[in-house]
């Protein structure tokens, strides 16, 4: 039996597969509810008894270890091996396994967005905003596509008019370091919201405001503006999928996606109609000379929301062969 985990700054997810990749029990877990990882598995294991454990993690590893970026967790392959009697486990970045889950979700559960120029051969990437921002590349070594992490979600927000040059200055009085990850984000939509209002460019609804105390703010700007049914909130989610679109251009242009460019995380299958006809595909091509190139690169949104959970679970598979 082969236990895989998708751990998050929202949610850790786990299942046991059979190697074929068969899903036998799945059971998901507020993050921040435990101390550690390791308690997690115990609770979900039991007396299960698995061969080999691989968990994608939101944060860079490093020697088989991680300091989540969006948790207060320390995960170290080894010691969880040791504690938990595993034989064999494995650490890789979420996004990294967002990128293996490719090779095991269905051709049905990606939505095309943009379907560019089909057979193309070349590097693909992956960009996904949900908690935080990830960003995967994909190697093409002239048979295959090779994933490998990266964390270019925390490279410099670069603002692209007077009006984006104002949010950084609001966002910089609040974080020493500006981060795509702080715009691109959930929690970059209610940055974006509350920049709207504090610079009196929105007007706060009070049944907008009043939701917010029992949801969380972000989920509730992104369906008010989904729906049309708040203009500030419209704006903010308008705003925020152009920057997304911008930033998932770049990943584009820097890992020369040829073979296409994935949008995973949970915002994504949510604002797919808004994505198809906003700013979001305008704002991905729109780098002057490279537009052509862009706009021949396959976008596909990937809706399966268990991408890294069977990408861990594949590289898992992997490790019992």
């Amino acid at each position: 039996m082969i236990l895989a985990g998708d751990i998050g700054g929202t949610h850790t997810r786990l299942a046991l597969f059979e190697r074929n990749l068969t899903n036998q029990v799945e059971k998901k877990y507020i993050s921040r509810d435990f101390a550690s990882l390791e308690i997690i598995v115990k609770e979900f294991l039991g007396t299960q008894t698995v061969s080999c454990a691989c968990f994608g993690i939101a944060g860079p590893v490093r020697e088989g270890r991680c300091q989540a970026t969006n948790l207060p967790w320390i995960v170290d392959a080894l010691n969880l091996s040791h504690k938990l009697g595993i034989p064999r486990v494995s650490l890789i970045n979420d996004l990294e396994a967002n990128a293996y889950g490719l090779r095991v979700i269905k051709r049905e559960e990606l939505f095309v967005l943009q379907p560019g120029q089909e057979g193309q051969k070349g590097n693909a990437a992956l960009i996904a905003a949900g908690t935080g921002l990830g960003e995967a590349g994909l190697y093409w070594d002239g048979k295959d596509h090779r994933p490998f992490a990266c964390e270019g979600g925390h490279a410099d927000f670069a603002p692209r008019d007077e009006k984006e040059f104002e949010l950084f200055l609001y966002l910089k009085k609040k974080y020493k370091h500006v981060s795509y990850e702080r715009v691109v984000s959930g929690p970059g939509i209610q940055e974006i919201y509350q920049f709207l209002l504090d610079t009196k460019r929105g007007h706060a609804n009070p049944i907008v405001q009043e939701e917010m105390k029992t949801k969380k703010p972000p989920l509730v700007i992104s369906e008010y503006g989904r729906l049309g049914k708040d203009p500030t909130c419209s704006e903010a989610v308008d705003w925020f999928l152009s920057i997304y679109g911008s930033e998932a251009g770049n990943v584009a242009l820097k890992f020369l996606s040829l073979g296409g460019l994935y949008i995973g995380g949970g915002i994504a299958p949510h604002l797919v109609d808004k994505m198809k006809n906003g700013s979001f595909l305008s704002s991905f091509s729109d780098k002057g000379r490279f537009k052509p190139l862009l706009e021949s690169i396959p976008i596909r949104v990937i809706l399966n929301d268990e991408a890294a959970l069977l990408g861990a679970a594949f590289f898992a598979s992997r490790m019992d062969g």
